[in-house]
């Protein structure tokens, strides 16, 4: 189901503060994207982050408690229902954020992009987390 509807253009309006306004503009300018990039681009990983921030909080109350630590239920930030088969190297043509430790990546750079199995959200490593990825310090899903 929700990939069907990733294939549709929504439109969400919602009403920031002045100050908000011109910081994602500022910000959009600074990144060379456009304020409705920047502000999906926030949107998107917010989910993941905060997912990521509440699982590192439990794996510390449990470390400490001396119990195991939960699994990952996802390593870049992203759709887990799109699995990642492969990272492909390659020079970016847009601005990026590393999907594991949130580096920018700017235009030019180059950077690992995830190949699917299916059509998914897309997903970009720095290279150094990629050079982990490869080198099985963190498994990919």
């Amino acid at each position: 189901m929700r990939m069907a509807d990733e294939r549709k253009e929504r439109v969400l309006h919602t009403r920031v503060p002045h100050s908000l306004e011109r910081e994602i503009k500022h910000r959009a300018r600074r990144l060379g994207l456009s304020v409705s990039t920047v502000v999906r681009h926030v949107l998107q990983h917010t989910f993941g982050l905060v997912d990521d921030i509440v699982t590192d909080g439990t794996n510390v109350a449990l470390s400490l408690s001396g119990d195991e630590p939960l699994a990952a239920e996802r390593d870049d930030g992203t759709d887990e229902g799109a699995r990642i088969i492969a990272w492909q190297d390659a020079v970016l043509n847009v601005n990026a954020v590393c999907g594991r430790c949130n580096a920018i990546l700017p235009r030019g750079a180059r950077a690992g992009v995830a190949v699917r199995e299916r059509p998914g959200p897309p997903a970009m490593l720095c290279l150094g987390c990629l050079a982990k990825s490869t080198t099985g310090d963190q498994e990919d899903r």
